[in-house]
C-alpha cells in the first residue's frame, strides 16, 4: 500500500475507504496522527482530513493544563 501513498498522489475510492480504516484502527490504539503521517508519508493535515471522514473523535492536545 505504499506505493500508492506516495506524497503528492491522490488517494480515492476503496483506497481511501480502506487507509481510513487502518488509521482508524492505529489512532484509536493510541497511535498520534503525527506518527501515522510519518509513517504513511502523508502530511498531518490529509491524516486529519481522513480520520475526520472516518468519524473518528478526536483527541484533544496533551500538556498541562492551566486553572486560573
Amino acid at each position: 500500500m505504499r506505493d500508492t501513498l506516495r506524497k503528492g498522489t491522490r488517494v480515492s475510492g476503496e483506497d481511501r475507504s480502506e487507509l481510513a480504516a487502518e488509521l482508524k484502527r492505529r489512532y484509536d490504539g493510541g497511535e498520534s496522527i503525527r506518527s501515522l503521517a510519518a509513517a504513511t508519508g502523508r502530511s498531518y493535515g490529509f491524516v486529519h482530513r481522513l480520520l475526520s471522514e472516518a468519524g473518528v473523535e478526536l483527541r484533544g492536545r496533551g500538556g498541562a493544563t492551566r486553572k486560573a
